[in-house]
Parts: structure tokens; C-alpha cells; sequence
């Protein structure tokens, strides 16, 4: 697979990373240890040189099920993980206090069998911690070898801005995909001016683009899709129209929509890697074929004048989860 470099950070990694999320968080019942272990490694061997995952995720089980399944191929690889939940719980509120984010750090390199992580990422902005802290913080990981690059999920360009002014921002990871494009307004032209990569979280529509979800799906119970606005059986409905026009332009290309939405998000800007996670192994290697589809730009000029003619009906998130992003 070609490699991408995010920014200007010199942090080069696969065009196409995995998020691990799902393997055993947020989405229904995972696969088992072993299995996923597999479908990790599955990834590496296929090219995939950058892995996605957070304490929150678990909370605590992603982090080691990452480090267990990339410890023999350690050094040929990028490990991203999170801090900013209070005790690593998404369900409570945001901590970035500093003495939080050193802890977050001792904890995942013990998870994660590693003496550096490679990308550590605040998961959300914490209104009670200014961002200077923050990049201070993590600045001083840095220095002492613990954490080699610095990134920042779901912030506002302000707030990015504030951070980057003391500790460069490597990557800005946030949800982007042809059924989200609020990051075009102010973000993407942030990330840009300043020389930041950016890592677009479900790529895919958290599933709904690759068209094998409809009105009629049903979610695990704990599946987290089950409270967002957008997967209601009348959103999803109203919404056939995009992945129907995906499900055309992938025919004439012999393709999937998967991977005509992830080479879409892929022509979009060269620092752009999307990280679209899978628990099952030819989900993955038809993501991971995405990145061989290079788009016309008669392609891209018809997904786009097709695409604004769609109005993508449902909120991304519940109101309570909404408020934590973009701050």
C-alpha cells in the first residue's frame, strides 16, 4: 500500500489506517481475542502500517488487545491512542488535567507493550483545561521520549490553533466521509495552513455506506448506533438516496460503495487517511483495496454534483454526545 505523511510532522504511515474501535467496543459484540488478533495482523500484512485505538475503548481491553496483536511487529508500525475521559470512561465527563494525561500515558504504554507512543491524541477538548495546558503536557511526554507526536479528535479550529501554538498538532482526527462534511468549513482549511494531517474517523458512515444496512437493519442492544439520529429507521430510509448513488458509480467502476467512499475521501487532500474499522477479514480487504482507486476528476465532479443534490437527513450524534465535539 502507498504511504501518506500527516502534515508536516515527517509521521508517514499507510494511505489507509485501521481503527480498532469496533473489535471489542460500540458496535455490538466483537470477535473473539484470537480473532481479532488475527484481523489486526491480517491488516499489517496487507499494508496497513497505522493503528487506531484509545483508553476509552473498553474501557482499557482495545488498548491491550492492540499492544498483544502489534507487539511482534512493534517497531514497523504506528500506534495512536486517546487520553481526555474521566478514569478512561466515555460515559463520564472530559479530564485533560495534566496529572490525568501523564497517568492516561503511563497506563497505555503498559497496555499497549511499548516504550513510545507514537500519536496521542486528546480525545475531546476539555472545557476546564485551556488548551496551552494540553500541548504543554504532551510537550513534556515528548521530551522525555514517551510520546513522539501530538494530535487532537474532534476540535475546533481555535482550539487547534491554541494547541498548535505550543506543541505542534500532527493530526486532527475527526468524522468525515461523504455523509459528514462539516470539517470542509473550517477544520481541513485549518489543518492545512497549519501543516496538520488529518484522519478521518468512520470513513464509512459508521457502516451505512457500504450499503449493506437499511430501514429494515437491526443493531445489537449495545450497539451505539442504536441512539444516534441518523441510523432511525426514517433516516436511514430517507438516506438510501447517497449509498444508491454510491452503489452506480462503484458499478462502473467494478468496485464496492465502501471503496468508492474511501477513495473519495482519499482525492480529497494527500494528508488524508481515513481509518475505517471492520471485525471481519474481506470487509477489510475490500477497504484496504480502496486505496488502489484512483478517481477522475470527472468521477470526483459527478459525486459531487450528485451529492448536492442529496440532503442527509439525522443528526450525527444524540444531543449529549454532539456537545462534545467541536469545541
Amino acid at each position: 500500500m502507498q504511504t501518506r505523511v500527516l502534515g508536516h510532522s515527517g509521521l508517514n504511515v499507510s494511505a489507509l489506517g485501521f481503527g480498532c474501535m469496533g473489535l471489542n467496543f460500540g458496535y455490538g459484540p466483537g470477535p473473539g481475542k484470537q480473532e481479532a488478533i488475527q484481523l489486526i495482523r491480517a491488516a499489517f500484512d496487507a499494508g496497513v502500517t497505522f493503528f487506531d485505538t484509545a483508553e476509552a475503548y473498553g474501557p482499557f481491553t482495545n488498548e491491550e488487545l492492540v499492544g498483544e496483536a502489534l507487539a511482534p511487529i512493534r517497531d514497523k508500525v504506528v500506534i495512536a491512542t486517546k487520553f481526555g475521559f474521566k478514569d478512561g470512561d466515555s460515559k463520564t465527563g472530559m479530564d485533560s488535567r495534566p496529572e490525568r494525561i501523564r497517568v492516561v500515558a503511563e497506563a497505555a504504554l503498559k497496555r499497549l507493550r511499548t516504550d513510545r507512543i507514537d500519536l496521542f491524541y486528546q480525545h475531546r477538548v476539555d472545557p476546564n483545561v485551556p488548551m496551552e495546558d494540553v500541548g504543554g503536557t504532551v510537550k513534556e511526554l515528548i521530551a522525555e521520549g514517551k510520546v513522539k507526536h501530538f494530535g487532537l479528535s474532534e476540535a475546533s479550529a481555535q482550539s487547534i490553533r491554541r494547541a498548535h501554538a505550543v506543541q505542534p498538532v500532527a493530526a486532527l482526527q475527526s468524522e468525515y466521509s461523504l455523509w459528514w462534511r462539516e470539517p470542509e468549513q473550517e477544520v481541513l482549511p485549518t489543518c492545512e495552513v497549519l501543516g496538520i494531517g488529518f484522519v478521518p474517523f468512520s470513513p464509512l458512515g459508521k457502516g451505512f455506506l457500504t450499503g449493506k444496512i437499511d430501514a429494515t437493519t437491526a443493531f445489537a442492544k449495545d450497539d451505539f448506533r442504536n441512539i444516534v439520529p441518523r441510523f432511525s429507521p426514517e433516516a436511514r430510509q430517507a438516506n438510501q438516496t447517497l449509498v444508491d448513488l454510491l452503489g452506480r458509480i462503484a458499478a462502473a467502476r467494478q468496485a464496492t460503495p465502501a471503496q468508492i467512499a474511501l477513495a473519495w475521501l482519499l482525492a480529497q487532500k494527500p494528508w488524508i487517511v481515513p481509518i475505517p474499522g471492520t471485525t471481519k477479514l474481506h470487509r477489510l480487504q475490500e477497504n484496504i483495496g480502496a486505496a488502489a482507486i484512483d478517481l477522475s476528476k470527472g468521477e470526483l465532479r459527478q459525486i459531487e454534483d450528485a451529492v448536492a443534490q442529496i440532503q442527509v437527513q439525522g443528526d450525527r450524534y444524540p444531543a449529549h454526545l454532539a456537545a462534545r465535539a467541536g469545541k
